[in-house]
């Protein structure tokens, strides 16, 4: 391990007895957290065990507050310093009470230990946390920035697997709402917007969105980066459960087709994914609930798209995602929304 990391002795415990390791024989970062809120590092381990040979490592993901908050576009209120924290513990109960069962059919880490700071002479005190996790880079080892039509379908299926199995699910312990950028924690962003038919309808669509009938858990943070790939890239498992909670899945969709391509792929490829996504939901939930599930997750898919939009307009309104293709869907969602009004 080298000399310039320090970890408490109650990790470095946790690591050895979880894995059967003799000792930690390095450490490599592997990204800093957002907005300077901590670290993920690999740990090499090392293994006495003649009989056994294979490469051995674990992946920790210590959140530590910064004493001042680092975030690229300015976003370091009370409001946002309290979400991310919340974040971490969300994460931690994630995977505490409700990955095991979904890694029977989408592939994730596999959480092997975890404790919170109980060190009080510091500012962070409790704030701390650390996470540790199964390493994915043996069987996922690829990490994508922009995919193909084709490298999108796993992912969407993914996702389907992942909203089948949690339809009608409690969300308790997690986000009442999920995902980073819902209206009620981006009041801050929503006050930076400027005024329009977008902001107008803000409320609408955050209730639109909240209220229906078909609730799932969404991953709330589903961008291409949160994926990782085979060799072949025909299977993906995903990370970082910070903004998990109740939604509806075309939540999740609207936001990865959003990192995974541009505005003309847009265009080109989002209806054909769409289907791919919904033939894969069909397999997984039960027969009686597959058209009414899809009705109304197909209905609110301008939707999802108009409520980023809404966020993005406040948080960076120059932002490359606000093309063509999404000032298009939130078109089409601000005249439903203005079809459903009383009269």
């Amino acid at each position: 391990m080298t000399k310039e990391q320090h970890y408490p002795r109650q990790l470095l415990e946790q690591v050895l007895e979880c894995t059967g390791a003799s000792s930690i024989s390095n450490s490599q970062p592997v990204q800093n957290l957002w907005s300077g809120y901590g670290q993920i590092v690999r740990l090499q381990l090392k293994i006495d065990d003649a009989a056994r040979h294979e490469k051995l490592s674990v992946i920790v993901k210590h959140s530590k507050p910064p004493v001042k908050a680092q975030h690229p576009r300015g976003w370091d209120s009370d409001v946002s310093v309290q979400r991310k924290l919340e974040s971490y513990r969300v994460e931690a109960h994630w995977y505490r009470h409700y990955a095991k069962a979904v890694r029977e059919i989408c592939s994730l880490p596999a959480l092997l230990g975890s404790f919170v700071s109980e060190d009080q002479s510091n500012h962070q005190g409790d704030n701390q946390s650390w996470l540790i996790l199964e390493d994915l880079d043996l069987q996922f080892p690829v990490r994508q920035s922009r995919l193909s039509m084709q490298s999108c379908k796993p992912c969407l299926r993914w996702l389907a697997r992942f909203h089948a199995h949690h339809l009608q699910s409690s969300c308790e312990g997690l986000w009442d709402t999920g995902t980073y950028w819902y209206l009620q924690t981006r009041q801050d962003e929503f006050a930076a917007m400027p005024s329009g038919a977008l902001k107008s309808a803000a409320v609408q669509l955050d209730e639109t969105l909240n209220n229906v009938n078909f609730q799932t858990l969404v991953h709330g943070d589903a961008k291409v980066a949160n994926f990782c790939f085979s060799p072949d890239s025909n299977e993906v498992a995903m990370v970082d459960f910070q903004y998990v909670g109740r939604g509806c899945g075309t939540r999740d969709v609207m936001y990865f087709l959003s990192s995974a391509l541009n505005d003309a792929e847009c265009e080109q490829y989002a209806d054909a994914l769409l289907d791919v996504y919904f033939a894969e939901l069909a397999i997984y939930i039960p027969a009686q609930l597959r058209q009414a599930v899809e009705d109304e997750w197909r209905d609110l898919y301008v939707m999802a798209w108009a409520d980023f939009h809404r966020f993005l307009a406040g948080w960076m309104p120059g932002h490359v995602k606000i093309h063509n293709y999404m000032r298009r869907m939130s078109k089409m969602a601000l005249a439903e929304l203005s079809i459903r009004q009383p009269e």
